[in-house]
Formats: structure tokens, sequence, C-alpha cells
């Protein structure tokens, strides 16, 4: 048996490659592996056997290896050099051409880093090339190793979007954990200032969710009309990593709108209390002005200040400012109870 490949590519570009042959598991292949099956894939004791190419574009010779040596459409070169990396699935020409995005493989606590993998399928291979490495293709290509049997490359695609819907799965889990804390934090008046958190976990699920969320919609159209190789389990396994992964995106959403709630709570809660604070400073503001006013009348060092030679001036003046002082307190306390 060849000895798998290391993470790195090869001087072809090819990161891993196997060859599948029925009710086996998948024998680890190189690149001159990979030719020697593409000399003879045509030849009648190969006609079950297909295989797994995966390729790093960052290696400059893998695109120039795809082209001279694999039977591969214009089209999948287009596609790897366009501007617009939505995902989706396509049948062109009987086969396959898929775009998928990613979280990377080296993700922390904030998934926000996203990278694109580019699939083609027929029915003897599946090529998968991408520029930095991704999770679900590093969960699939364990799987492969472990020994799991596959029965065509359609199920190895399948697999691979089913690794993908389960790894959202986890962030969605994840995130759901770090806003029930921030939500029990908040209904216990503890740490207000968590705006800026949900704000980072919305941007980074609303971009998951933009990225994402074609893919359902693209492979609908494809069970519509699919290409004639497809067998019947693969078309209902591709059905089923459908819906599930629609129920995952709907999960998103939920999440999504949940902190868009939590944080219209937690900015009401924030202008309740800024209300509060405003209304505390109107209260001694307004309270103060009598004694204010009085003492800034009398202390004008002018003649003809009243009171000033009567004995019981000061009281006079005192029992003044408190009624005043009175007055616009009530007048204060009346007007915020009215509102």
């Amino acid at each position: 048996m060849t000895t798998a490949l290391p993470y790195a590519s090869d001087f072809s570009g090819i990161v891993c490659g196997f060859r599948f042959a029925p009710d086996s598991a998948g024998v680890p292949i190189d690149s001159s592996g990979a030719l020697e099956w593409l000399a003879q894939s045509t030849a009648e004791c190969a006609a079950d056997d297909f295989v797994w190419l995966h390729f790093d574009l960052a290696n400059g010779a893998s695109e120039r290896w795809m082209r001279t040596q694999l039977d591969l459409p214009d089209a999948f070169f287009e596609t790897l050099r366009e501007g617009s990396h939505s995902t989706r699935i396509e049948h062109q020409e009987g086969a396959l051409l898929a775009v998928i995005n990613d979280v990377m493989f080296n993700f922390d606590i904030t998934p926000s880093e996203i990278a694109t993998l580019w699939v083609y399928t027929r029915e003897k291979l599946l090529v998968t090339a991408r520029l930095k490495p991704l999770r679900s293709i590093d969960t699939l290509r364990e799987s492969v190793r472990s020994g799991e049997v596959f029965r065509s490359t359609a199920e190895l695609l399948i697999h691979l979007l089913r690794d993908q819907a389960d790894l959202l799965v986890q962030i969605v889990r994840r995130t759901s954990i770090d806003i029930d804390q921030i939500e029990d934090r908040f209904l216990s008046m503890r740490s207000p200032a968590t705006r800026s958190e949900l704000g980072a976990s919305r941007r980074v699920l609303v971009r998951l969710q933009r990225l994402l969320a074609p893919e359902p919609g693209s492979i609908f159209r494809l069970l519509a009309r699919p290409p004639r190789w497809l067998q019947t389990l693969d078309l209902q396994d591709l059905r089923d990593a459908t819906e599930e992964f629609s129920l995952v995106l709907g999960d998103l959403a939920g999440l999504v709108e949940r902190i868009k709630l939590l944080q219209e709570e937690i900015a009401a809660r924030m202008d309740e209390q800024s209300n509060r604070t405003l209304f505390t400073l109107t209260l001694v503001t307004v309270l103060a002005l009598p004694i204010n006013i009085v003492a800034g009348i009398f202390g004008m060092n002018v003649g003809g200040i009243p009171l000033a030679e009567n004995k019981h001036g000061f009281w006079v003046m005192m029992a003044i400012v408190a009624s005043f002082t009175v007055l616009a307190g009530w007048w204060a306390f009346h007007r915020r109870r009215g509102r």
C-alpha cells in the first residue's frame, strides 16, 4: 500500500489522493498513482473504481497539472478565477461543479475566517481544490483514512456537505452557549456592557448565513435535473443532506434574531438607565434652583436689600426658599408621574 501523503502538497499540487474500489476502503495514491489510474480508467477491470484528488491552489503547479492531466472543463477553471464565491452546486455537461464556503481549519474562538473549496465531480472522479486548509475537507480525509467505505463520488460529496453542516452546528451550539451566558449576566444585572460581544457574534453569524444560505436552493435545483450517473441512493442522500443543512441554516437565522432581540433589550435598558440618571440630575438642578436664585439676588452688594435690618430676615428667607424648593420638587415628580 502506498504511504499516505503528508498534509503539504507534492510537486503536482496534490495534498491527498485516494482510490476506491467497490465495498472497499480508499487506498492512498500520489500523483504517479493518479496518472496510472487515469491511463487505465477505461479498462474493463477498473470500471467500478473511482478516485478522489485534493489539490492545493497555493501551489502554482496544481492548476497546470489539472489542465494537462485531468479532463476537466474550462468552466471549472473559470470558476477558480471568478470573483464571486457564493455557495452553489451546478450541473454542467454531465458533471457537478460546486463552490463551497467553509470555516478555515485553524479557527480558535470566533470562526470569522472563511475560505472557499472548489469541487468537480463526475462518475469516476472527484476533484477538490482550495487555497487554505478547511475543516470539512480534513474531516472527510480522516473518515477515508479510518476505513469508511464509499460507493461513489457523489457519496463523497454528500459526506463533505454533511461535514460542513456538522461544523456549522458546532458553531451555532457554541455561539448559543455564549449568548446564554451573556443573557444570564444581563438578567442578573451583572456586566451590562455586552453589546460589543453580541455585535461580534452577530457579524460572524450573518456572514456565515450570507455565504452558506444559497446552498440548499442550488441543490434543490440540481435534484430537479440530476446527472444520469447519480444513483437513486445518492439522490436520496443528497436530498436528506440538503434538508439537514436547511434546518441548520434555520437555527442560524433564529440565533441571529435572538442576538438582535437581546441587543435591543440591552439598548432599552441602557436608555432607561440614562433617563433615570438624567432625571436625577434634572431634579437636583430644579431643587437647587430657588436657593441659587435667592443667593444670587442677595449676594449683590447694593443698597436696599429687603429684610437686611429685620432680625428674623434669615428665617423668613429660609422659609421662602424651602417653600419654593418643595413646589419645584412636587412639580418635577408630578411631571415624571404624568409621563
